[in-house]
């Protein structure tokens, strides 16, 4: 599965590109390690969560870190602070209402930072070998600590200094995979990137924020990556984190996808996939986004456009609807639907949802072929929907005639003709009908 890379912009300016995988309704967001996430699901080493993960139903959204893969490169402030600015951002701009945070190695202290703090927005949180201290980490695992050890060569001896540390992670037993993994560091970071990570990394320390944690934790000593691991270090935290449950296993993923069903998550083994061929489109947005924007401020808009598009989601897929996972609350939310009385049933509740969060929205239904491809879906149908949408009172479901003729034996409403209209992009006028709950 070949990612398809978007950006998020942090605070002080870094470009952050992240990744959407999978469409299940609870998404993970997995943190970035060293050599960033995306980078290394494009250069693989062995090591690859996400595929395990999505193939068990679950959605992931995951990003590169400052300095590394595709992201901001030059990076000065690789600081705790710094990092968790990486995180808000993607999380700003492309995660649910809640989710779990699922973090390995040198990503977990950030995890734990973040999910302290944001109790709200973190349904449950899997640490795979963490640690709390930088400098026990770089002390007690012997490759961590070559690398420290070595740091001051990679400068001038980049190649010789990866090769080593490599090595070192390989056990000195896999030339072929030391090589590989040469590679991937080398395009990973720069040797002054990677520098000034090292140095900010062996100074961090969470160990006094692990009593703070309150959502519900798992913490794994994951023995199929033992050599960048700790055994004392991961029960150190399972043991400071108040109930948080420790696992010794061989396979994550199966004990992964366990705690977040436990977790009152559900993965997406039976959502549907969006189709081709004749569908029912669905397009909804907020009803005057910008004055609403200056009127909340930005970051109270995007808190409350973010909790009301997983609220969508959520009634669309309860109505057997497949939500377009690329598009986002604030630039319309679009589903598509195999039954007109389904989606006549998810707009009324979608427009309910947008009345009850204080977004109104504009809501429009047409039925068309449409093309997928990459979890989206286009064709002139859904250019149709959306202008439907636009012509629609704050609330109100409008829906075109090929939809009242669909829906109008089965869908339990009524429909008010409200006349034709011509639609920019649309050669002949549309006949559109507001949808009237009771028979």
């Amino acid at each position: 599965m070949e990612p398809r890379i978007q950006y998020a912009k942090t605070s002080d300016g870094v470009k952050i590109a992240y990744a959407l995988f999978g469409s299940g309704p609870a998404a993970i967001v997995s943190l970035s390690n060293i050599w960033g996430n995306l980078h290394m699901y494009k250069n693989p080493s062995g090591f690859n969560p996400v595929d395990e993960l999505t193939a068990l139903g679950w959605s992931i959204l995951t990003y590169d870190g400052r300095g590394s893969g595709s992201s901001g490169r030059d990076a000065i402030d690789f600081s705790m602070e710094a990092r968790l600015r990486d995180l808000e951002a993607v999380i700003e701009v492309a995660a649910p209402g809640r989710f779990a945070t699922l973090s390995y190695l040198q990503a977990t202290p950030t995890s734990i930072v973040y999910s302290a703090r944001n109790v709200g927005r973190v349904a449950c949180m899997a640490l795979v070998n963490p640690f709390a201290s930088g400098r026990d980490f770089y002390r007690l695992i012997p490759a961590m600590r070559l690398s420290h050890e070595t740091l001051e060569m990679a400068d001038d001896e980049w190649v010789f200094h990866l090769m080593a540390l490599a090595n070192a992670l390989t056990g000195y037993s896999d030339a072929e995979l030391a090589a590989r993994l040469v590679t991937m560091f080398q395009a990973g970071m720069s040797p002054r990137d990677y520098v000034a990570y090292q140095r900010a990394a062996i100074e961090i320390d969470v160990a006094d924020l692990l009593p703070q944690v309150r959502v519900p934790t798992l913490v794994i000593l994951d023995q199929a990556i033992t050599r960048v691991a700790n055994a004392s270090l991961v029960k150190g935290v399972a043991s400071t984190i108040s109930g948080a449950r420790f696992v010794e296993t061989e396979d994550g993923a199966k004990v992964i996808d366990e705690f977040l069903r436990e977790c009152g998550l559900i993965p997406s083994t039976a959502a549907p996939t969006p189709p081709s061929g004749t569908v029912i489109i669905l397009f909804a947005d907020i009803v005057d986004s910008t004055a609403v924007t200056e009127r909340l401020g930005d970051a109270a808009f995007r808190d409350k456009a973010r909790d009301l598009d997983g609220a969508l989601r959520t009634i669309i897929r309860d109505n057997a609807g497949a939500p377009i996972e690329g598009k986002l609350l604030g630039d319309g939310v679009l589903a598509v639907f195999t039954s007109a009385r389904q989606a006549i049933e998810a707009a009324l509740a979608c427009g309910r949802a947008g009345g009850e969060g204080g977004l109104p929205l504009h809501l429009g239904l047409h039925a068309g072929d449409v093309i997928r491809e990459d979890n989206n879906v286009y064709g002139g149908a859904v250019n149709i929907a959306s202008r439907i949408s636009g012509l629609s009172a704050p609330g109100e479901v409008l829906v075109s005639e090929t939809v009242r003729s669909l829906a109008r034996t089965s869908a339990g409403v009524t429909f008010e003709d409200r006349g034709e209209h011509a639609l920019k992009g649309v050669g002949e006028p549309v006949r559109v009908w507001a949808v009237r709950e009771g028979a």
